[in-house]
């Protein structure tokens, strides 16, 4: 038997709990013996954001015999002073387990009980630069579907808990009882934890310069045209130099990176849609297969011809 503890407190996010434990409850169904049990720091029922109350078995620090522990994500964490009794309770149950993992914004909690120190991280992609700001002893991957760094676990925003919940019963049973529960969950196909959260051209804030988002908008209406600094700056009648200062102050990036996000993030869409590898390269601009290829690992986390695989529209 692998015991698995979720931590829950006020406010959690209900699909943190229940996704996950969808996954390990399936995964008995097809030999697995996975036991679920729910805890909150004083052993009293907890509410969810939804306003539903949720039971649990009792007090983290009366816990046993721990496999699994789960810290599960809250709106909250991110914006709001973390109690002491939460992040005790996190470190008491991690001592005590095989291995500790957390959902979307629980990474805030491991971080505050010192948890993730030294260790690669990632949270929902919201919360992922505030995570690195709060806590610069962790090392945020703000784009991962979910991070295993030794015995510490953490996965993106709430579904993504799913697929770390799938990796962790690879991890146990294989990966064929793994894909049995993904498709008896209706899960396409599992998403490997480098597969990026979202697309490119979403992970960076709409810019509030007019001159600017104009320059942005005319890059996602045409990803495959001639977006060189010159001619971007030429679009926003600004000097290339003033063009690239403002994309470091507002999006975080050269002009450069920018646009070969979105013409992955076009790639990403026309590789779902069935198109070749070679033809995706020269219709979003990026030009000959290997270079496709080289961004594509870079940026998502495997080859283009491996997240067609797994994600293509049939």
């Amino acid at each position: 038997m692998h015991r698995v503890t979720a931590l829950v407190f006020d406010g959690l996010k209900m699909l943190d709990l229940a996704g996950p434990f969808e996954v390990f409850a399936e995964a008995n169904r097809f030999g697995a013996d996975y036991a679920l049990e729910v805890r909150s720091t004083d052993g009293r029922p907890v509410r969810a954001s939804t306003g539903m109350p949720v039971a649990v078995d009792g007090a983290a620090g009366d816990a046993a015999g721990i496999g699994t522990a789960v810290v599960v994500g809250g709106d909250d964490l991110p914006i709001s002073p973390i109690s002491a009794e939460l992040t005790e309770a996190a470190a008491f149950l991690s001592r005590h387990a095989g291995r500790t993992a957390s959902i979307c914004t629980g990474a805030f909690v491991l971080a505050a009980a010192g948890l993730l120190d030294g260790r690669r991280a990632t949270t929902h992609w919201r919360h992922a630069r505030l995570l690195a700001a709060a806590y610069p002893k962790v090392v945020v991957a703000p784009d991962a579907i979910f991070v295993a760094d030794g015995p510490v676990f953490t996965s993106a925003g709430v579904s993504a808990g799913i697929d770390l919940a799938l990796a962790l019963v690879e991890r146990d049973h294989g990966e064929e009882l793994a894909r049995s529960v993904a498709q008896s969950l209706v899960v396409f196909l599992q998403r490997p934890g480098g597969q990026s959260q979202f697309s490119p051209s979403l992970s960076l804030p709409r810019p509030s310069t007019p001159a600017l988002r104009e320059v942005t908008d005319a890059v996602a209406a045409d990803p495959a045209g001639d977006h060189s600094v010159t001619a971007l700056a030429a679009r926003a009648h600004l000097s290339p130099r003033h063009l690239s200062r403002m994309f470091r102050q507002e999006l975080g990036s050269t002009p450069g990176r920018y646009v070969e996000g979105v013409r992955v993030d076009a790639a990403m869409r026309l590789l779902h849609a069935g198109q070749s590898v070679t033809a995706t390269a020269r219709q979003v601009g990026i030009g000959s297969p290997e270079t496709l290829r080289r961004l594509f690992v870079a940026r998502v986390g495997v080859s283009p011809r491996a997240y067609q695989q797994r994600f293509r529209s049939r």
